[in-house]
C-alpha cells in the first residue's frame, strides 16, 4: 500500500522543496518508486512537463531526483505572480484565470477536487507520496479553505513533519510557536520535527532538540547541517538569485521585477570561468560586462517600463556601443524588439508599447500560451540541444532572417546582421554542455564545466548522502502513512 508524508515548513523558504528532493533520491536508492507532490505552488520559475502542462519547477527538480519524468498531477495548482496583488492561476497544467489575491482565497477551495484527483493518481504509481506544503501552517488567518497545508493533509488524511530553518535564528519559536497557533486537529497531525540549515557544531543544540521535543510531543528527526552545494541544483525561488564569482567572463542580468524562469541562469553560474552578475534595482548595468542576459519575465510590458525606471535602456544601448553583447530570452526577446502590441490588454492596458529597439522585429500579444517542450539545432555549430518554451504572443521582422536556432524544424530567434544582440524563445540552452561551451567560445569566454546535468545528479545523490547520515529516515517512513 502506497505510504504518505507531508513535508511542512514553520515559515517560507526553510528548505522544504530541497529536502524533498534529497528525500525522494534518498529512498529511490532504497528501491522505492518515489512521487513528489506539492498542491499549490506560487512561482513564476515554471517547467513544461511531458503531458503538456506547467507546474513549479522545483517539483521538476524532485521528479528528477525521483528518476520520473514530471507530470502536471505534481504540482496541480500553481500561482504566477504578474502584479503585487493578482496571479495567474494554473490548474492541472493549464491556465485557467487571472485573479486578484482577494478573488484567488475565495476560489480556492473549490480547487480541492482536483488537487485530490492529482494527488489520488499519482499515489496509484508510487510505494512513497512525499507531499511540500507552502508557507506555513502558522499563518492560521489563511486556514479556511486551505488547500496548501493542514487543508490538505486533512483532506488526503496525510502525517505532517515540521521544518524549522535555524539559520535565521529563533528556530525554537518557530516550531513550538507554531504548535501553539495550530488547532487541536491540525496539531495532531504533526508527528515530527527537523531542523534545518544548522552551521558549526551540531551538538550545541542539543539542549534546544530536546525543548522543542519536551514542549510539542513531535519526534525529533534529525538536525541538518548546512548543505554547502545546495547553490548546484537550480534555483527555485527568486529569492535564491545571487551573484556568483567565478572568472573573467562576465554576464550581466538585470534582475526584473517580474523575472520567470530563470533556470537559464543556473549552468552559467556553475562555470568556474564566467562571472554572473545579478543587477539589483537602482544600480547601473557594469560597463565591463561581457554580455547582458535578459531573462524571461511573467509581465513584459510591466518590466519593460521597469527596466527604464532603472536607466538600464540607457546603459544596454551605451553596452550594445561599446561591442557587447545582448541575449534575451522569451520575455527579455520581447523586450529587445521595437513594438510590443497588446490589443485586447492581456497584460493589463491595451495598446502599443515602444520595446528597446535593439532588434528589428515586433511582438503581438495573443491570449494562446505556448507550452512545448523542445528539440533544436544551435545553426551556427550544428550542436543539438533540448529546453522549452512558455510564453504568451509571436514575434516577427526583419532580423528573424537572421535565425540562429532550427527549432522542430523551423527557423527561429532573431539577430542583429553582426550577431551582437540575440533572442529567442527556447528556455533551457544553457544546459546544453555543447550550447553553452560553443556560446560562450563564439563570444570569447570559455566553458570549463563539461557536465552541467552530471553535476545535478551529482548533488543531488551528495544532498541524499548527507540526509542519510543526519536524519532519521527509518523513523520517517515509519511515521508515512
Amino acid at each position: 500500500m502506497v505510504k504518505s508524508l507531508m513535508i511542512q515548513g514553520a515559515g517560507s523558504n526553510v528548505g522544504k522543496s530541497m529536502l524533498v528532493a534529497g528525500l525522494a533520491r534518498a529512498y529511490v536508492r532504497r528501491g522505492l518508486k518515489v512521487r513528489p507532490f506539492k498542491p499549490q505552488n506560487m512561482s513564476n520559475n515554471a517547467a513544461v512537463t511531458c503531458d503538456g502542462g506547467e507546474i513549479g519547477r522545483a517539483q521538476a527538480l524532485q521528479a528528477r531526483a525521483a528518476g520520473v519524468e514530471p507530470t502536471i498531477d505534481m504540482n496541480p495548482v500553481l500561482l504566477k505572480p504578474e502584479s503585487d496583488i493578482g496571479a495567474q492561476v494554473v490548474v492541472q497544467g493549464q491556465r485557467v484565470a487571472t485573479l486578484k489575491a482577494r478573488d484567488y482565497t475565495a476560489m480556492k477551495a473549490s480547487l480541492m477536487p482536483q488537487v485530490l484527483e492529482s494527488y489520488r493518481r499519482l499515489s496509484q504509481e508510487a510505494d512513497l507520496v512525499l507531499i511540500e506544503g507552502a508557507g506555513s501552517p502558522a499563518e492560521i488567518n489563511l486556514r479556511a479553505g486551505d488547500i496548501a497545508n493542514m487543508g490538505f493533509a486533512q483532506a488526503a488524511d496525510v502525517p505532517v513533519v515540521l521544518v524549522g530553518d535555524i539559520d535565521r535564528g529563533g528556530v525554537i519559536a518557530q516550531l513550538v510557536g507554531t504548535d501553539v497557533v495550530l488547532s487541536n486537529t491540525d496539531r495532531a497531525r504533526i508527528k515530527g520535527f527537523i531542523v534545518n540549515k544548522f552551521r558549526g557544531d551540531v551538538s550545541l543544540f542539543d539542549e534546544g532538540v530536546v525543548e522543542i521535543a519536551t514542549r510539542t510531543g513531535w519526534a525529533n528527526i534529525g538536525v541538518l547541517p548546512w548543505f554547502a552545494d545546495a547553490w548546484r541544483l537550480p534555483a527555485e525561488d527568486v529569492m535564491d538569485i545571487a551573484s556568483t564569482r567565478g572568472g573573467a567572463f562576465k554576464v550581466a542580468v538585470p534582475r526584473l521585477s517580474r523575472i520567470a524562469n530563470f533556470d537559464d541562469l543556473d549552468p552559467l553560474a556553475a562555470e568556474p570561468d564566467v562571472s554572473v552578475e545579478i543587477v539589483e534595482a537602482g544600480r547601473p548595468l557594469p560597463g565591463d560586462a561581457d554580455l547582458v542576459l535578459i531573462p524571461g519575465s511573467k509581465s513584459t510590458i510591466a518590466d519593460l517600463v521597469y527596466f527604464r525606471a532603472q536607466g538600464w535602456d540607457i546603459d544596454l544601448a551605451a553596452h550594445v556601443r561599446r561591442g557587447g553583447h545582448v541575449l534575451g530570452l522569451c520575455g527579455g526577446f520581447q523586450m529587445l524588439g521595437k513594438q510590443i502590441i497588446d490589443r485586447d490588454g492581456i497584460e493589463g492596458r491595451a495598446g502599443r508599447f515602444e520595446g528597446l529597439g535593439l532588434l528589428d522585429v515586433v511582438t503581438e500579444m495573443s491570449p494562446q500560451k505556448h507550452l512545448d517542450i523542445r528539440h533544436a539545432t544551435y545553426l551556427p555549430t550544428g550542436d543539438t540541444v533540448r529546453g522549452y518554451e512558455i510564453h504568451i504572443g509571436t514575434t516577427d521582422g526583419p532580423d528573424c532572417t537572421h535565425a540562429w536556432l532550427e527549432v522542430d524544424g523551423h527557423r527561429a530567434g532573431a539577430a542583429t546582421a553582426d550577431g551582437r544582440v540575440m533572442g529567442c524563445y527556447m528556455h533551457g540552452l544553457f544546459a546544453s554542455d555543447a550550447f553553452r561551451a560553443a556560446y560562450l567560445s563564439g563570444l570569447g569566454g570559455t566553458a570549463g564545466n563539461a557536465g552541467y546535468d552530471d553535476t545535478v545528479e551529482t548533488t543531488l545523490d551528495a544532498l541524499a548522502d548527507h540526509l542519510e547520515r543526519h536524519l532519521d529516515l527509518d523513523a520517517l517512513l515509519e511515521i508515512a502513512s
